[in-house]
Parts: structure tokens; sequence; C-alpha cells
């Protein structure tokens, strides 16, 4: 990695920039990582993307199995309340038997820090409850059966 030093407007910045790869470059400012994309233009502008984060390790059960939720296709006489975004599980407000409204609150999902309510788009009684406390669900998991 070839280092720069730069002043701009008084302040300065130790810049190291990578090989480029597939039109991209790893750049890292004052020890920040980026990931920059060259635009193909003729301009050749480049464009800065968000830092490069390290992954974080998967979240794991007490018995050290990954946690990830599993597609279960719901009855046909069901519908499944699905994750409209990807986060953690922080609590149910129902359990499997209980008779719930159309609208009404099923769990509390935790993304980006903040703790999202989860409601169901139909009434009807829970059957089966797919995941756990603690579990990491994608965008479009399935949380609960409801018939």
């Amino acid at each position: 990695m070839k280092q720069y030093k730069y002043k701009i407007n008084g302040v300065n910045f130790t810049v190291g920039v990578g090989d480029v790869e597939d039109n991209k470059v790893t750049v890292e400012v004052n020890g920040t990582p980026y990931t920059v994309e060259l635009d193909k233009a003729p301009n050749n502008k480049i464009t800065v993307g968000a830092p490069v984060k390290k992954p974080a390790a998967a979240p794991r059960t007490e018995t050290g199995e990954k946690v990830i939720s599993k597609p279960v296709a719901a009855p046909a006489n069901a519908s499944a309340v699905k994750s409209p975004l990807p986060g953690t599980i922080m609590s149910f407000k129902v359990k499997v038997g209980d008779t719930v409204a159309a609208g009404a609150t099923v769990c509390v999902l935790e993304a980006m820090k903040m703790e999202n309510d989860i409601h169901t788009t139909r009434g009807g009684v829970v059957k089966q409850i797919l995941v756990n406390v603690g579990d990491a669900v994608l965008e479009g998991a399935d949380i609960m059966i409801i018939e």
C-alpha cells in the first residue's frame, strides 16, 4: 500500500492506497479503511463508499451453533409474520396458542440500535414460533405462523 500525506483546509491526512482490483481500491485515511469504486467515465471521478468494517463473528447459541433463521413453509390456511428488516429478536408479546387480532404487536425486533414492534397482518391463533429471543433474522424471514 502506497502512503501519501495531504493537507486539506489546514487538516493533515495520511492516505494509504492499495491496488486496483475490478475497478475497486482499498484506501485507508488516517487509519480508517474505505472501499473506493472508480467510475469508468472519461473524467475518472472517484466515488468513496462507506468505511470497510471487519465482519463480526456470527451469533451463536449456548451450544455453539450459528443462529440463522431457517425458512419454513406456512400451511395453506395460515400466514407467516415476517421480519420487515434485518435485526435481532428482543422479546415476544405472545406465545403458542394465544389468539391475536389483526395488527397486534407480537414481538420486538432490535435493528440499528432501535426497538421495532412487529405486528400481525391478520388475526388468528399463534401456531408456531420459528425463532428464539436473541436470534438474528434477515429481512423477510418468517418469525411465527398464525392460523
